[in-house]
């Protein structure tokens, strides 16, 4: 038996190599630098050498975490206009060059960020690196909110949850070699600029080899069809599949493609705007990934990405290069987790129970964290402190496994075809806006309330995995073009039917199916009228036998 899916494994990379490739060249190379520039500067703030050149040294605690906060939130700010701006270029230029466009401004806020001091005062060094740090996010915010929707048009449906769980697997790398760039520095360079500096400074590698190997990718299938361009789309398909341009399956999935866009090519900004309000559950559709980020965002985890080394030092630790060197260590452990997420649970476990599962460990760890720091404050170490340790380490790996994975794969999925990009740089900002709003507070936080931050992202974990467990429903295995159905009928039954447990609830009752609201959707006459305006464009060529007949044979 495990021979034998061990086979199919390797069948499977062999056979979409060109899709894992895809998904490397933008969702791990693109997402390392969007994880390396969020994690470093949690690091470089812990570091005496930069509180010493920037003049931090002789501010009170309170003035220290207040300009901390605005040196890591600032990036978010840039990432939030880059994030909305998403829409625009990606539906005008393609989701190829606006990607090869973040790589160019990104580089180019880096390189500032790398000369920031030199030959200036510190005061104006600082508003240098602030504007430095808002240019590189808007970069950052049009690369996370273009991958998951290019990555989400360029992956088949059989392989699409590991193609997009690159994305969190790109920022675990990048947190990682952030967190271990740091500590190097702090170890091995003697106190003084080129030991915060050169953090910074190595950042560009990624960046150059993103926008290099982007160069060499394809368009997105779905936005060549948008444009009319249906030879290359079949072309990019069959490269993607690694198929004959005319075989069945790509004809057909071109020809799914192509239906699901009838009526809805090329609309404006203001016209997708209004269609997010057609109907509830397209509305429902396209306000779940904003949901899903706030979420996300609110059980902590970019709070302790940002900040690990101040969190490490609430525990207890003493001395900048043990706060760095736990914080490495979280960062390894990240990283682990998530490559364990991508080869063997995302796939098999599902969407919903990986949320789950991860986010009430997340709660159940943070509540511990919260539950020791109000009962030392004293920050004395003790056992405790490092079973306190363990728990950030283990609530690392829920992470990884859950909400730190999974929300990039099922936000791509379960946004309307014709409006993806939209909602996703709706969401993409949402998570930008928060990020910076945590950033901003969360040194605030931890110095004012104490274990009462930890108690408060603890509480958020448990009401996202409700909220999960009885209004989700599991997207993995779909086409994306019939996820819509997942919606449309018993939303409430079929989520508890998908849960573990569920069925305690539901008893013998039993939700539609997809292919059953697929049929009844063939039958009614908005279908027929579809159908009758998708084939006088498709020039007259004929798709052979039903979806249905040829559904295991869509690819995206």
């Amino acid at each position: 038996m495990m021979a034998a899916s061990s086979k199919k494994e390797l069948q499977d990379i062999i056979q979409y190599r060109n899709a894992y490739f895809v998904a490397f060249s933008a969702g791990v190379v693109g997402f390392t630098c969007f994880g390396w520039d969020v994690s470093l500067m949690g690091g470089m703030l812990a570091l005496p050498s930069f509180q010493s050149y920037f003049g931090l040294l002789s501010d009170s605690p309170s003035a220290r975490a207040s300009l901390s906060g605005n040196i890591v939130s600032v990036l978010q700010a840039g990432g939030f206009f880059g994030a909305l701006s998403s829409t625009y270029f990606s539906s005008r230029f393609g989701r190829k060059p606006s990607l090869l466009a973040s790589a160019v401004v990104f580089l180019i806020g880096i390189t500032i960020q790398s000369t920031t001091g030199i030959g200036m005062s510190a005061q104006v060094g600082l508003k240098v690196l602030y504007f430095s740090r808002f240019f590189a996010g808007i970069g950052i915010g049009l690369l996370s909110a273009l991958v998951p929707t290019y990555v989400s048009e360029c992956s088949p449906r059989a392989i699409r949850g590991r193609c997009l769980g690159s994305i969190p697997l790109g920022i675990a790398l990048g947190n990682m070699l952030a967190f271990w760039v740091n500590y190097g520095a702090s170890l091995n360079i003697s106190p003084g600029q080129m030991q915060w500096r050169l953090p910074i400074i190595v950042q560009i590698v990624p960046g150059v080899l993103f926008l290099f190997l982007m160069y060499f990718q394809p368009e997105s299938p779905r936005w060549l069809v948008e444009r009319g361009r249906y030879e290359e789309a079949a072309a990019v398909l069959a490269y993607i599949a690694r198929r004959d341009q005319d075989d069945d399956a790509i004809v057909l999935t071109l020809h799914e493609i192509r239906a699901d866009l009838v009526g809805r090519q090329n609309l404006s900004l203001i016209t997708q705007i209004r269609r997010m309000g057609e109907s509830k559950i397209i509305f429902l559709r396209c306000i779940i990934p904003s949901i899903a980020i706030i979420f996300q965002q609110w059980s902590g985890a970019i709070a302790i990405t940002y900040y690990t080394p101040q969190i490490f030092a609430s525990l207890g630790l003493t001395g900048t290069s043990a706060t760095l060197l736990d914080t490495g260590i979280y960062g390894v452990v990240k990283f682990v987790a998530t490559c364990f997420t991508l080869t063997h649970i995302i796939d098999s476990w599902g969407r919903k129970r990986t949320m789950i599962y991860g986010g009430l460990v997340q709660g159940l760890m943070m509540l511990w964290i919260g539950g020791y720091a109000g009962a030392h404050p004293n920050q004395s170490i003790g056992p405790a402190t490092y079973v306190s340790i363990v728990a950030v380490y283990i609530y690392a790996v829920a992470f990884s496994v859950g909400w730190g994975f999974t929300p990039h794969v099922f936000n791509a999925e379960v946004a309307p075809g014709h409006l993806r990009q939209l909602v996703l740089s709706l969401a993409c900002g949402t998570d930008r806006l928060l990020t910076y709003a945590l950033a901003q507070v969360t040194p605030t936080m931890l110095e004012r309330i104490s274990y009462g931050t930890y108690l408060v992202f603890g509480i958020s974990c448990m009401i996202m995995v409700v909220w999960v467990y009885f209004f989700l429903p599991e997207t993995t295995g779909y086409a994306l073009e019939d996820i819509k159905y997942l919606f449309e009928k018993d939303l409430i039954l079929r989520s508890l039917e998908d849960a573990p447990g569920g069925r305690v609830f539901i008893g013998t009752r039993r939700a539609a199916t997809v292919h059953e609201l697929k049929a009844v959707d063939a039958l009614s006459t908005d279908s027929s009228e579809v159908l009758k305006d998708f084939k006088s464009q498709s020039d007259g060529e004929l798709v052979k036998g039903g979806s249905q007949k040829w559904d295991g044979d869509i690819i995206i």
